[in-house]
């Protein structure tokens, strides 16, 4: 078990590094260009055209203002005809790009697995079914839960683990009290067998809890990715949030009703892990994953301030799905 994860982590990992990300937008003195209204930080290699005029003009003036510094350093002779065509090349010209209503999976051409497999798939699929249902943010709610329904019979096998684990605690800490204190070679190894024993009795699989993280990455990166290149998505409104605006932007302009996303961010997180605890070996892991678990929502709760909120509509959905989920199987187990 142990070894396939592994290698999809593995396998993970080269698709990320085959493929290009989010190319944050900047202008001629190399600042970052955002949208005064929403502050969102304008992405360079975007999918399709904007279609809010303070968003357009913020292209076409970084466009303009950039093609005139590369005219002015080729007049200088400060670089060559061919380093100009190459620079020229790319520069972002919204004109050329499709109306995100028209987007389809081939536009944009090859840019990498990660793109190809994952990112414009889920982004034309937010667009087709935001067209359907008339609003971006429940699109992204609904994609969401369909996501977490098909991979329902993999993540349900974690939460089982976790009710298995409760059951099996009772035998793992008369095994962790009868040998604490030995450190021979022959105690560790006795230790570990009759823990693997209960494990087995118990049908635990201790690394089970590493197939949830391996699915929950690629999937928050894909949709991370594909909001941020869809300006359909940061030009919308749900529930009257800004889905381009994050959390501390909306707070620091006055609109104080933006702290609801952050604080639905952190239960949400927090009582996920709590119900989606790992299996673990002994005390001593234990320790060293609620430590993991603590730091992690810890940086979330930071994190759920400076991302958009369309992204924290995800995780929030997400995560009350994992909930859910685990209420279910915990029910399930109680009623057996």
């Amino acid at each position: 078990m142990k070894n396939n994860i592994k290698k999809i982590t593995i396998f993970l990992l080269l698709i990320f590094l085959t493929t290009g990300c989010t190319t944050q937008l900047k202008n001629v003195d190399n600042e970052l260009v955002k949208n005064e209204t929403t502050g969102q930080t304008l992405v360079k290699n975007i999918l399709c055209q904007p279609e809010s005029e303070e968003t357009i003009q913020k292209y076409n003036e970084t466009l303009e203002s950039a093609k005139v510094k590369l005219q002015e350093e080729l007049d200088n002779n400060e670089i060559t005809q061919i380093e100009y065509n190459q620079k020229s090349d790319n520069l972002v010209d919204i004109s050329s790009l499709p109306k995100c209503s028209e987007f389809n999976l081939t536009d944009g051409g090859y840019e990498g697995l990660w793109m190809t497999i994952f990112v414009k798939p889920l982004a034309w699929l937010i667009l087709k079914v935001g067209e359907l249902v008339g609003n971006y943010g429940l699109s992204i709610l609904i994609i969401t839960l369909l996501i977490r329904l098909c991979l329902f019979p993999i993540t349900q096998k974690t939460a089982k683990q976790s009710e298995q684990m409760k059951l099996a605690k009772p035998e793992l800490d008369k095994i962790e009290k009868k040998y604490t204190g030995k450190t021979d070679q022959q105690s560790v190894m006795a230790k570990s067998q009759e823990t693997m024993l209960v494990y087995k009795n118990f049908k635990i699989n201790p690394v089970s809890g590493c197939i949830f993280a391996v699915i929950q990455i690629p999937l928050f990166f894909a949709f991370y990715e594909a909001l941020n290149r869809l300006p359909a998505i940061f030009e919308e409104r749900f529930l009257g949030i800004q889905l381009g605006t994050t959390a501390l932007t909306g707070i620091t302009s006055g609109k104080y009703y933006y702290i609801i996303i952050v604080i639905l961010v952190i239960a949400a997180t927090y009582f996920s892990m709590k119900l989606n605890k790992t299996a673990t070996i002994d005390s001593e892991q234990a320790k060293t994953m609620k430590m993991m678990t603590n730091i992690m929502i810890i940086m979330i709760s930071i994190a759920s301030f400076t991302i958009s909120t369309g992204i924290t509509l995800y995780w929030i959905m997400n995560n009350l799905f994992t909930i859910v989920q685990n209420l279910i199987v915990k029910r399930r187990k109680e009623n057996a």
